[in-house]
């Protein structure tokens, strides 16, 4: 980071994600992004791969993002501004490979990832969320091999590590980062999580910070 010795990471993270994070707006199209004001970190992932949960528990905040039990409930780009002053935002991206969307839906919700993450400049890096239970599927490598492409840094994080068996964790982790390093914007560390139990969170916490501010 530049202005902060990187020692420090751990209680800056600590102290952003407990001071004011707040929703800035939705952004259905383009045309309705912020102003490129800040540093942001965005969120990908299959829907239902439980992103909306874990930004509000990274968030340290129950209702932050809207969850639901339906798959593709969101949309648009959600921006969530942190820190007072501002020092970066967290971009919720629609979600995934959600099958029964209606086509024109999906093909929606492709176009608006594609040209958000190939053309943000303030864009520091994209987490890329994973189900601890199924691991990296093809509809992920797709967005692998885009982000790939486009030259746009990001990393895995798993999500759900509380639903699998701690043997079962080490082994789904090992997997996904033998296949993030063949990968050329993937980050190779991987970061398991759970949304449930808190597990990984600080460490999230802290990779996101230096991400940002960098």
């Amino acid at each position: 980071m530049s202005e902060e010795p990187d020692s420090n990471v751990e209680e800056i993270a600590r102290k952003l994600f407990s001071g004011p994070v707040s929703f800035l707006k939705s952004a259905p199209a383009l045309k309705f992004l912020p102003d490129a004001t800040a540093p942001e970190v965005a969120f990908a992932g299959r829907s239902n791969v439980g992103k909306s949960s874990l930004l509000n528990k990274l968030a340290n905040r129950t209702g932050l993002a809207r969850t639901s039990n339906t798959p593709g409930r969101t949309q648009e780009l959600n921006f969530f501004e942190v820190g007072d002053p501002l020092r970066f935002r967290l971009v919720d991206m629609p979600g995934y490979g959600f099958a029964k969307a209606p086509k024109d839906v999906v093909r929606k919700w492709r176009f608006l990832i594609n040209d958000y993450l190939r053309g943000r400049a303030v864009l520091k890096r994209t987490l890329v969320l994973v189900d601890s239970r199924h691991g990296i599927k093809d509809v992920d490598r797709e967005v692998m091999k885009m982000l790939d492409e486009a030259a746009v840094s990001y990393q895995l994080v798993l999500t759900k590590a509380d639903k699998v068996k701690a043997t079962e964790l080490e082994e789904v982790t090992r997997r996904t980062a033998e296949e993030a390093r063949r990968h050329v914007a993937a980050y190779p560390e991987i970061i398991a999580t759970s949304s449930e139990t808190g597990f990984g969170m600080d460490r999230l916490r802290e990779e996101v910070v230096r991400a940002a501010l960098a």
